[in-house]
């Protein structure tokens, strides 16, 4: 499941740095909140994307506030979007709930959440095993006595 995970969000990053490159350079003028929340998007794609490859130590944190903020910031955008449109001009990554990339923008931070979690669970149980091998190993029993 990562790797496809990763894969999708190095797809969005791509796509969402193109459209707000271009929408920037040869539009800005028409909609520039709604450009510039598209090249944010297309940033924080791109920042989730390594702390997802990466996905150890400082990294680790790194992906939890790229995809927390993600969420946030799709439902924040799509909730205005459909409330205040005179807001945007023009649609973003993020409006309607990512509607324009079939909502994927909704639901990739939240799997990519679990897939965190899921990860920190299995690091967490690994290090326990460690531990109690390490004491084993070291003449102690599961409850911390000497055999």
């Amino acid at each position: 499941m990562g790797r496809v995970l990763i894969v999708v969000y190095l797809i969005l990053a791509v796509a969402a740095t193109g459209r707000s490159f271009y929408q920037i350079v040869s539009k800005f003028d028409e909609a520039p909140f709604a450009y510039s929340l598209s090249a944010l998007a297309a940033l924080v794609y791109v920042v989730a994307t390594i702390a997802l490859i990466k996905r150890r130590g400082i990294w680790r944190t790194v992906a939890w506030i790229a995809l927390v903020f993600e969420f946030s910031g799709v439902v924040i955008v799509g909730i205005l979007s459909l409330t205040h449109p005179e807001l945007f001009g023009h649609p973003s990554v993020w409006s309607h709930f990512g509607g324009g990339y079939l909502c994927i923008p909704l639901f990739l931070p939240i799997l990519g959440m679990l897939w965190l979690k899921n990860g920190d669970e299995m690091d967490r149980d690994a290090a326990e095993e460690a531990a109690a091998e390490t004491d084993s190993n070291r003449g102690y029993s599961a409850e911390g006595s000497l055999y």
